[in-house]
């Protein structure tokens, strides 16, 4: 009945063959996580709990829809022509019971909620509004209780174009509570405790382009806790990205998700990620992962990383497992964007589990078993089967085979971190930059510390102008090397020029 999202496990960088994203030492208990989030001190989107009331008459021409009838809004909707307004009255709304019964809206319909009107799946539809139609609105309404396949989405679940959800309120959903179709806007909106994801936005064709998320709280989603259901999926998060082209994320609060906040994974590019609060999600704010050209400006991040962090770091790991991950991802004049870099700039990170880190896996690219993004290849390269040997080998091939972290440029950033507010000693204070050592497979070009040396020393990535206050420590190169402030600084890594660091706690 529709179609199903992709899998994707975090990237592999070894130990033994997988040193999987891995945290930072510290102390508490396993799953010590920051109290829920109540709101945010910096003006940013309360939808959730101050919704916008939808019209408490039905507009002027709107067909009106009565929740006593059961399946009211689906037949209307089918005996109805297109650019058809439908206003729902107050009250619980419900579909026929199948388990595939739903909204088939045609193109420019729009359907508003009246204040208290729900759609409620009874934990018994999947989905609630599908089809191929574009151009759909749907507004202040709220949709609940809707029990869509692993990887499939309730609202908009066939990722139609053009869709527009404002003010509407997707909650309590098994799957992701929206999908996304090119040209959507998802603005004001509450995405709350859904059982995957908040918004997945995933078009089977990878024709997803100018997407708009705005003004929306995105909260408390993965209830159904898929990580450890199938360890290193990658397959959760407030809202998960696949190769979209074009999106603006802006004034969001991303907070209190049971994973990631924000991430980009596979083939994103051109994304302007600005002036939002991430808090107090269980694992990183953001991840931009193999992906493209990105504006990171102007968040505020705190409280993030606390349970995910800590969890690796109590198995052992000394991976910089970050608050922000670049991993296998940069800047490519060659791929067209508003920008050509990845910059993070002017914005607050404070009491995360560690920093920013950029990464790549030496093991990692087209055609390689490691690649987690199974069948996909980077945008420089249209046919895979070229990355191979002995042809991978040689230019252009050597560099366009591979996801790069390259011309990242950090700057105008503060970083703050106090340990006794994070609850940990050691290894949840890190900035890094850094590679595995290459060794699989067999034919790789990229064996040894080729990557390693290159996502260092070679590749354009830079700290700079950047004010850190708290007991920073900082990683180049590989895990192991550990560096003070001053070794950061100097030779051979040069790195935060003009950039300040007092060491007292979060002074």
């Amino acid at each position: 009945m529709g179609i199903k999202g992709r899998h994707r496990a975090w990237p592999a960088a070894p130990l033994a063959l997988a040193l999987l994203a891995a945290g930072c030492d510290g102390s508490g208990t396993p799953d010590a996580r920051p109290k829920p989030t109540a709101a945010p001190s910096t003006s940013v989107a309360r939808v959730c709990a101050e919704p916008a009331a939808g019209p408490a008459k039905a507009p002027a021409g709107a067909v009106t829809v009565d929740p006593a009838v059961v399946g009211d809004l689906a037949a209307k909707t089918r005996s109805s022509p297109a650019n058809t307004t439908f206003w729902l009255r107050p009250g619980k709304h419900r579909l026929d019971a199948d388990r595939y019964a739903q909204v088939v809206p045609k193109e420019g319909n729009s359907y508003l909620g009246a204040p208290g009107a729900v759609l409620d799946g009874r934990e018994t539809n999947q989905y609630a509004f599908g089809g191929s139609a574009r151009d759909v609105t749907i507004g202040h309404l709220t949709v609940q209780g809707f029990v869509a396949p692993h990887d499939e989405g309730v609202v908009n679940h066939d990722s139609a174009d053009g869709w527009v959800i404002e003010h509407a309120t997707i909650q309590d959903n098994s799957g992701a509570g929206l999908m996304a179709g090119a040209r959507q806007q998802v603005r004001a909106s509450c995405l709350r405790g859904n059982g995957q994801y908040g918004m997945n936005a995933y078009k089977a064709d990878d024709s997803l382009t100018g997407l708009v998320v705005e003004g929306n709280e995105i909260v408390g989603n993965n209830t159904d806790g898929w990580e450890r259901k199938r360890p290193g999926c990658g397959c959760t998060g407030g809202v998960k990205f696949w190769a979209v082209d074009g999106a603006d994320i802006r004034g969001n609060w991303v907070h209190d998700n049971r994973g990631t906040g924000l991430w980009a994974d596979t083939n994103n590019n051109d994304f302007r990620i600005e002036d939002n609060v991430l808090e107090a999600n269980d694992g990183a704010a953001l991840i931009y992962e193999t992906s493209y050209n990105a504006v990171i400006r102007e968040n505020t991040i705190r409280r993030n990383n606390w349970v995910e962090g800590r969890r690796y770091a109590d198995r052992g790991d000394d991976f910089p497992f970050a608050t922000v991950y670049l991993s296998e991802s940069g800047g490519e004049p060659r791929v067209r964007a508003r920008t050509d870099r990845i910059e993070v700039y002017r914005n607050v990170l404070e009491n995360n589990w560690s920093g920013i880190t950029l990464w790549e896996n030496a093991d990692r690219f087209c055609n390689s078993p490691a690649n987690t993004s199974s069948g996909d290849c980077t945008l420089l390269v249209e046919n895979t089967g070229r990355c191979a040997q002995p042809a991978i080998a040689t230019a252009p091939l050597y560099a366009d085979c591979r996801w790069k972290t390259q011309r990242v440029d950090i700057h105008d950033n503060r970083f703050v971190l106090d340990k006794s507010v994070v609850g940990c000693t050691v290894k949840c204070d890190r900035m890094a930059v850094l590679a595995n050592y290459g060794t699989y497979p067999d034919w790789s070009p990229y064996q040894g510390e080729r990557v390693a040396e290159a996502i260092t020393r070679e590749q354009h990535n830079r700290w700079h102008d950047n004010v850190y206050r708290g007991p920073w420590a900082f990683v180049a190169h590989d895990p192991s090397r550990v560096l003070d402030f001053g070794q950061w600084q100097g030779a051979p890594y040069r790195q935060d020029a003009g950039s300040t660091l007092r060491a007292r706690d979060g002074g």
